[in-house]
């Protein structure tokens, strides 16, 4: 299956969720990532502010700012194609921007250097056990984590969004972590038993 199809696929099953079950859902795996050793051990978290039918962020990200970790998420260039993280204390020093996206207002927080962040979330649309993934489209996150070298990648994801192989390119960049509400899978072992 070619990857517009498993993204439109999932989407589509993402879509019939109903509202007790995405939020449940989200809370488990909000639950699972607080009890994560790479997300207790780490200062700096580069996380997206998710939108429906993602896994909530918005829980999380407040529990970290209770942990006093730094929280750094992402600003998109749709002329480059190119993100920045900044850190943000609160949701006023964020604005609505493109297809409903939640960024940081640059002028009001701090820009977080990319190895500054010990670990950083990766959204997806469709994820392999191996880590590989289908996003949105607009390559963002394959194009900055190209030169991360410092922590982890890690995926929060519904397991409606797991599939046996996902399709993918010599440029596609795997995450080392999936959470899911029931499963946490090390990307970077089942790599090495394939």
């Amino acid at each position: 299956m070619d990857k517009t199809t498993l993204r439109n696929e999932v989407k589509e099953a993402l879509a019939k969720m109903g509202g007790v079950a995405y939020h449940d859902q989200s809370f488990a795996v909000v639950k699972k990532v607080l009890q994560e050793p790479y997300i207790i051990e780490a200062t700096t978290i580069g996380i997206t502010i998710s939108n429906k039918p993602e896994v909530d962020t918005i829980p999380l990200i407040e529990e970290l700012w209770q942990l006093g970790k730094k929280v750094a998420v992402p600003k998109c260039n749709p002329k480059t194609r190119e993100m920045s993280f900044y850190a943000i204390e609160s949701f006023t020093q964020l604005e609505t921007v493109y297809m409903h996206l939640r960024e940081p207002i640059p002028e009001k927080c701090e820009f977080v250097d990319a190895n500054e962040m010990d670990v950083i979330l990766v959204p997806g649309v469709v994820f392999d056990k191996f880590g590989y993934r289908i996003g949105y489209g607009g390559g963002y996150y394959d194009r900055y984590v190209l030169n991360y070298k410092k922590g982890k990648l890690m995926s929060l994801l519904f397991n409606e969004q797991l599939y046996e192989h996902v399709p993918k390119e010599a440029h596609d960049c795997p995450v080392d972590i999936i959470v899911t509400p029931t499963k946490r899978i090390d990307c970077v072992t089942q790599r090495g038993a394939n």
